[in-house]
């Protein structure tokens, strides 16, 4: 299988360690209760099996992204390095771009919170210490246009939802997260997208600063910008 025949996942790069990929949105990281096959981790499987099912090559999960969240993901190639990435995960600096509704007063700031998730699957703000979990999104306005704001997003930990949780709560649900924002049937998509991810490499212990391009939907949005 052929680099640009990955149904819409692009190599970002490659080496005997890891596999790091541009991730379209709509599709999971890894495979859920419903879907098994129309998955990330399905699909480069079989790329570095070059189509073979009897291969023995396969790639080990290292985080996921939302289904709905486009962006750079690492996958490791063999064991020993999924171990390495994640046993130094906190040294791994991610940033994302979202574009949310309306802007913030303070045009750069952190929110924190304990987040917990329900029955249902939806990850919310909590007092209870017991069950929740510190979280805590960095962000930066890089851009305010009429109804929207453009955000660079750090995380300092990385919880299930949490940018999509905490924007929502402040009042600047994501563009198109039908999820937390209420019913957004204007957006084709949710405007959020894992654009850079610096970390060591499980080899050399160099560090390493991937990029991925700027989908084009987030000028559809707020016009031409610059990182």
């Amino acid at each position: 299988m052929q680099k640009d025949h990955l149904k819409g996942i692009k190599i970002v790069y490659e080496d005997r360690d890891i596999l790091v990929v541009d991730k379209p949105p709509k599709l999971l990281t890894m495979a859920s209760n419903t879907e098994k096959e129309r998955t990330a981790y399905h699909i480069l499987t079989d790329y570095v099996r070059k189509g073979c099912a009897a291969s023995r090559n396969r790639i080990f999960i290292v985080h996921r992204l939302d289904r709905d969240t486009s962006g750079i993901v690492i996958f490791a190639k063999n064991e020993r390095a999924k171990n390495s990435l994640q046993q130094q995960w906190d040294q791994t600096e991610k940033k994302y771009l979202a574009v949310v509704y309306g802007s913030f007063p303070q045009k750069s700031g952190e929110i924190t919170s304990y987040l917990a998730e329900n029955a249902a699957h939806i990850v919310f703000s909590t007092r209870d210490r017991s069950i929740g979990k510190l979280s805590t999104t960095i962000y930066k306005t890089l851009k305010e246009t009429k109804g929207f704001s453009l955000l660079e997003v750090d995380l300092a930990t990385g919880r299930k939802n949490q940018i999509r949780v905490h924007f929502a709560e402040k009042g600047h649900p994501i563009v198109g997260d039908r999820k937390y924002g209420g019913r957004d049937a204007m957006h084709k998509r949710m405007a959020l997208h894992a654009y850079s991810i610096s970390f060591l490499h499980p080899w050399n212990g160099r560090r390493m600063i991937l990029k991925t391009p700027v989908p084009a939907y987030f000028t559809e949005l707020v016009g031409d910008f610059t990182l």
